[in-house]
């Protein structure tokens, strides 16, 4: 019998609750259908950031272990802050490729340095690592109507010259098309797809069509709409009857004290119909599929790869520097001008509705707030609004208990370590004569028909935010707070109630544990690493976030 297809599916800065099946007001009746006939992972976790989850998630290691324990604009001179894959580790597709799958990536990679040149390094582009076909950004953002830093396989492209171009729609398509020409010419094979979408990453970019189709739906402001969420999940099981919401983030004003009220709701507006625009072209691919005859012998997961994202886009955020390339901004997400030569207006400018290729906008804390309800914090930071993703599960072939939810824990490694599982590969000992260290993950078969709750501590660091869940408690700290906090997660979800001093022990231990951890993987204290870029005259981050 044939090897099961496998198709990862990775939203972008995507909230907890957005979704349908998550609770959320945004349609998205295709997530609904796989939630509907798969399985839905209550507390199932990412690494808070866009790039250390690829690379945890496409390694099944700490991202610290492969490089990734920053970002990609970084190079600290330490192996596990390189901003570039580790060699010393291998990925999903090139695991897969030792069992015969025809290997397949459409969208985001963001997990190398930017090397965009016609003599640049290639060693960490998707077909250095695994993947047959690769079409998508190589960095982490873009314009929705004209991205920088496309590619296709390994060559430097520009965006097709249609008028009506889109890029959530062209990853749809060359996902579609990879699937169509795999399964035409190699149809004996299984095939691995990683669809990494980039909505609904800022900018606020969507066709007016699907933004109309929104108008009204946020007038109720951000805090009906929590509450209508938390309600929305209680009642469908995602959350235990007695959870109570956290409070409005507190550097924001209640909805009826907002300016700009028209310009807040388009945000809004702008943002559902980029998970919307998303969610068609997950449809798109499941018709396509499904066309092919492989529906049943497909294992698809759908995630996040962090909470919803509560940056704040000003216009000085925007450096242009002409070293990084004509039209390009620093670092390479957006440009200064349209195709047709218009001029690009950055920043939240409340005179200036978002949606359309001329404007680069964010939809900011108070709607972040709403997209992680009822948790608190963000995108960054390690406390659930950060970290909580949902996890969609499905594959007829292998799912029997259809429809149902899974409370237990998990973290991206387990994809990979799922992945080993159900293909019935051995993981590779070595690379290039080095040697590879084990997955890290455990598999989540054991959970596809049963309700298994023997998961193993889970650990994060981002930016010197830090956690470790063991069972039902969770140790967490800000780093500009400096002081840890302990949370019982049976009862508490939302981390309001702070247990530090009623278990002190408790407490102690876990710290304990979570410094064993960091030892372990190569977690280097943010204030030393600060320290550094700063004699370096490096910037620690480019893009600012939340304090409050």
């Amino acid at each position: 019998m044939k090897k099961p297809n496998i198709i990862l599916i990775l939203a972008d800065d995507m909230g907890y609750s957005d979704i349908g099946c998550y609770g959320g007001e945004i349609d998205t009746p295709n997530l609904d259908r796989l939630a509907s006939q798969g399985l839905r992972y209550t507390q199932f976790y990412n690494t808070a950031r866009c790039c250390p989850t690829r690379a945890s998630l496409l390694t099944g290691m700490n991202p610290h272990q492969v490089g990734m324990g920053h970002m990609t604009d970084f190079d600290d001179d330490i192996d596990g802050y390189r901003g570039d894959l580790s060699k010393q580790c291998l990925t999903i597709a090139e695991v897969l490729k030792q069992g015969d799958y025809g290997t397949y990536l459409s969208g985001k990679w963001h997990v190398c340095k930017q090397q965009l040149s016609k003599d640049g390094d290639r060693s960490n582009w998707p077909l250095a690592r695994g993947f047959d076909r690769s079409y998508g950004i190589i960095g982490g953002a873009a314009s929705y109507f004209d991205p920088p830093t496309l590619a296709r396989d390994n060559e430097s492209i520009d965006p097709p010259q249609d008028g009506d171009y889109y890029f959530t729609d062209d990853i749809t398509k060359n996902a579609c098309g990879f699937i169509k020409d795999h399964c035409n010419q190699k149809s004996e094979q299984p095939f691995f797809l990683f669809a990494s979408y980039t909505a609904p990453h800022w900018p606020l970019h969507a066709r007016p069509e699907a933004i109309e189709k929104y108008k009204g739906r946020y007038s109720s402001g951000w805090d009906r709409l929590r509450e209508q969420r938390l309600k929305r999940m209680i009642e469908i099981g995602i959350l235990n009857t007695d959870t109570v919401i956290t409070e409005r983030d507190s550097t924001q004003p209640a909805w009826e004290d907002s300016l700009h009220k028209a310009w807040q709701e388009r945000r809004m507006e702008v943002y559902a119909a980029q998970v919307s625009s998303m969610d068609q072209g997950i449809g798109r691919i499941l018709d396509t599929v499904e066309a092919k005859g492989e529906l049943d012998n497909t294992l698809i997961f759908f995630l996040s790869d962090n909470g919803a994202c509560a940056e704040e886009i000003f216009e000085t955020f925007y450096p242009y520097e002409k070293s990084a390339g004509e039209g390009l901004a620093k670092p390479l997400t957006c440009r200064t001008h349209t195709r047709d030569g218009r001029l690009m207006k950055h920043g939240n400018d409340p005179t200036v509705p978002p949606g359309d290729e001329t404007t680069f906008q964010s939809y900011g804390v108070a709607w972040a707030n709403l997209s992680n309800a009822p948790f608190r914090e963000y995108k960054h930071f390690v406390h659930e609004g950060g970290i909580a993703t949902p996890l969609i599960v499905h594959w007829p072939d292998g799912i029997s208990d259809r429809g149902n939810l899974r409370h237990q824990t998990g973290q991206l490694m387990d994809i990979m370590a799922t992945i080993i599982d159900v293909s019935g590969l051995d993981w590779p000992q070595e690379r290039d004569g080095l040697p590879i260290l084990p997955v890290e993950g455990s598999s989540l078969k054991n959970t596809f028909n049963s309700h298994d709750q023997n998961r193993p501590p889970l650990a994060w660091e981002h930016e010197g935010n830090c956690a470790y869940r063991e069972g039902q408690w969770k140790l967490v700290k800000r780093w500009d707070r400096g002081h840890w906090e302990l949370y019982d997660m049976d009862v508490d979800r939302c981390e309001i109630n702070d247990l530090t001093n009623t278990y002190p022990e408790t407490r102690a231990e876990l710290v304990e544990k979570y410094h064993d951890w960091a030892n372990r993987v190569g977690v280097v204290e943010w204030n030393q690493l600060e320290a550094t870029r700063n004699a370096k005259g490096m910037f620690t981050d480019w893009m600012p976030h939340p304090h409050d």
